[in-house]
């Protein structure tokens, strides 16, 4: 329960924001160039791309409860949805740290383009920029909260999440919050990576459960006499770390092989790009000299060039 609490919070907080913050630059940009008329619109996408990420999840489910009968159809499916699920989350957090520095003038720039169509095409945009966080979101949140179908905990976790990041982004808009998104977006991504390694690793058990992998009896440790799963301490750790008391060999290989290299790459220091009109730099003093060809001019030294050489420009 507490791990379905905490990462179920953590998704619905940094898809909510990112959501919110979406929302936000479009309709400042909209407010600041004088084009109320086209806040209806806007938000009527807005809230097509909310009712559809709901859809989405209710077909998550039906298909689970409904439309899957025996028990291994039903475990094949939620193993496919949690890697799926992984891709996404590996996939969104690399994405944001590459473009969050230029992601308002990239919306701006589609919504200008967009209100010289009409307000239909503003609603499409609308629709387009909040859908996949709304999409992201759900798939997410269906993976992480597998195992607690049973409460409401899941749902009401993400739920405080999202009205948690909803608050943020309002004050951020209204200048009453100032918080370091860059920084924000740093450690939720750290943070959404190990829940990507715990959604991976359920996602082996249930391809273990489902009989497409073997060793589902094959333990690589067994501490639950030290770690409780049903203590404050044990769900605590499996909320943060995704650490269960007893995962089989493959879980535990999974969960490494991803969360180690991933996790590198992500706190990898991002490489500046050069300044444009930076000379190159200069090349060596000496220079090999080709061969003389018989008879050439003594006089000349093998490292002079001859004065139109072209040079290669910068």
């Amino acid at each position: 329960m507490g791990q379905a609490f905490l990462a179920s919070f953590l998704i619905g907080l940094r898809e909510g924001l990112e959501a919110t913050l979406v929302v936000s630059i479009l309709v400042a940009y909209l407010v600041k160039s004088g084009r109320r008329r086209q806040l209806l619109p806007l938000w009527a996408g807005v809230a097509a791309a909310v009712a559809l990420s709901v859809l989405f999840g209710a077909l998550l489910t039906y298909t689970r409860t409904s439309l899957l009968a025996d028990f291994r159809s039903r475990e094949l499916f939620e193993a496919i949805t949690s890697v799926l699920a992984v891709a996404l989350v590996t996939w969104m957090v690399f994405w944001m740290r590459r473009t969050a520095r230029r992601l308002k003038g990239e919306l701006t720039g589609r919504l200008e383009a967009a209100i010289g169509v009409g307000s239909l095409a503003v609603a499409g945009i609308a629709f387009l920029s909040v859908v996949r966080e709304g999409l992201e979101t759900t798939l997410l949140f269906y993976a992480a909260a597998q195992g607690a179908t049973t409460t409401a905990t899941p749902l009401v976790a993400i739920s405080a999440g999202v009205l948690t990041a909803v608050v943020i982004g309002a004050g951020l808009y209204a200048g009453a919050i100032r918080i370091n998104l860059s920084r924000f977006f740093t450690v939720s991504g750290v943070l959404l990576v190990f829940v990507a390694a715990g959604i991976l690793k359920y996602g082996v058990h249930d391809f273990q459960e489902a009989g497409v992998l073997p060793g589902l009896d094959v333990l690589a440790f067994d501490i639950s006499g030290v770690l409780d799963p049903n203590s404050w301490y044990g769900a605590t750790i499996a909320g943060i770390l995704n650490i269960t008391a007893a995962p089989t060999v493959l879980e535990m290989v999974a969960y490494v092989a991803y969360l180690v290299p991933v996790l590198a790459a992500f706190l990898w220091p991002a490489r500046t790009p050069a300044a444009p009109g930076t000379p190159p730099a200069p090349a060596p003093n000496t220079v090999a000299a080709p061969p003389q060809p018989s008879g050439a001019d003594p006089a000349r030294t093998p490292t002079q060039q001859p004065e139109n050489t072209q040079h290669v420009r910068a």
